[in-house]
């Protein structure tokens, strides 16, 4: 292959001590001890059967999501590590991304974090804001996130995200604007700012809270876009700032297609074998997901997005970016013909949401970027076929 499409890996803990309302992500509240010896083993099952369908190619990021990954012994994320390492190819300067939560429990252990190799935190802060921490169902305080913050950097990292919600119940723009302020003097390299959804099968969607309506949603945006401005972070994908060059690496790997192992109950994966886009799912109660690898079975779902599902996927991904995308990389990451998607790029860009760079760039233009769901929706129907 002469120009590999890049590798990630993504590990999936699903334990938290509590379940948020808000979250529709495969997580479950922790009840007695954690099983983190036989899910740990399960882990590692799982990655090697996954690695034997792989070509060699350099996993060049790894990422450990949940669920309340800190949750887990450093001890675990070390020995999960140094078998990725032995057995298969990752690269020396591999973007290593454990999430933390505040206030998930006494005395996280950065410093053998660190030690083990995980050199990026993302720590789930949502709010500073003691009512707003309560409407959304957190055990952390506002206190919490920068005691946690200093701690990490105590023990050496230089590369922290916070995660800040905005639109909450009853939010207002300055209350929004004083999250970021906050977030902001804790020096974070990179923000991930993202407005609060009612997702299904969640318990706000059971019972809704009052959310901000869109003109005062509007007002958040802009001024909270202002703030991170002017404080030198610059948007590169529709919910994600950060100091130029502490971009997510991880993240952009997703929205530019790229290919990705997913190890852990209920992980996602994409990969791009001979046959073309492979997507498969794993089981996602941690029990059968255990039973499942211990008989030598990964995937609880496969499916090959072919023609006009793998475009949609592809733009679903792309547009997040405010980069956009070349043709040439539509081209090798989904082995369809430019023809296949240009009638549609070019409606998108005579109603003002897309616009050109370069010889061969497409990206949303601002009002694409402000309006991304409708802009998505254009390369849903009638696409040519690959």
């Amino acid at each position: 292959m002469s120009d590999p499409i890049p590798l990630a890996l993504y590990v999936h803990l699903p334990w938290c001590i509590r379940k948020c309302p808000y979250c529709d992500f495969n997580s479950r509240a922790l009840k007695g001890s954690l099983p983190a010896q036989a899910y740990t083993q399960a882990l590692i099952r799982d990655f090697r059967l996954g690695i034997a369908a792989l070509d060699g190619r350099q996993v060049e990021t790894v990422f450990f999501g949940g669920g309340t990954p800190s949750l887990f012994p450093a001890s675990f994320i070390a020995q999960l590590l140094t078998v990725f390492r032995e057995e298969y190819p990752l690269s020396p300067e591999a973007e290593i991304t454990l999430e933390a939560n505040p206030g998930t429990r006494e005395g996280i252990d950065f410093d053998a974090l660190l030690e083990a190799g995980v050199n990026r935190l993302s720590v789930g802060a949502q709010t500073f804001d003691p009512d707003m921490l309560s409407r959304l169902g957190r055990i952390h305080t506002g206190d919490d996130i920068p005691r946690t913050v200093e701690q990490a950097r105590q023990a050496g990292f230089g590369n922290i995200n916070l995660d800040i919600m905005h639109g909450l119940p009853g939010q207002l723009p300055a209350m929004a604007a004083n999250d970021l302020e906050q977030a902001l003097a804790l020096e974070p390299e990179h923000l991930s700012w993202y407005q609060l959804t009612i997702e299904p099968n969640t318990v706000f969607d059971a019972n809704p809270p009052e959310l901000p309506g869109e003109e005062i949603l509007c007002d958040i945006q802009d001024r909270g876009g202002e703030i991170l401005t002017a404080a030198g972070f610059v948007q590169y994908e529709v919910s994600a700032w950060s100091r130029p060059g502490d971009e997510c690496l991880h993240n952009l790997n997703y929205w530019r297609f790229g290919d990705y192992l997913g190890i852990g109950a209920g992980a996602h994966e994409k990969l791009t074998l001979d046959s073309g886009v492979v997507r498969s799912a794993r089981w996602r109660n941690p029990d059968k997901y255990q039973q499942k690898l211990a008989e030598d079975q990964r995937s609880v779902e496969r499916r090959e997005p072919r023609g006009q599902e793998l475009v949609f996927e592809f733009m679903l991904n792309a547009l997040r970016l405010r980069e956009g995308f070349s043709l040439d990389l539509y081209s090798r990451r989904t082995g369809l013909a430019p023809e296949t998607i240009l009638p549609r790029l070019q409606r998108a860009r005579q109603r003002g949401l897309m616009e050109t760079w370069g010889s061969d760039g497409w990206r949303p233009s601002d009002l694409g970027f402000r309006f991304l769901n409708d802009l998505q929706l254009l390369f849903l129907d009638d696409v040519a076929q690959g």
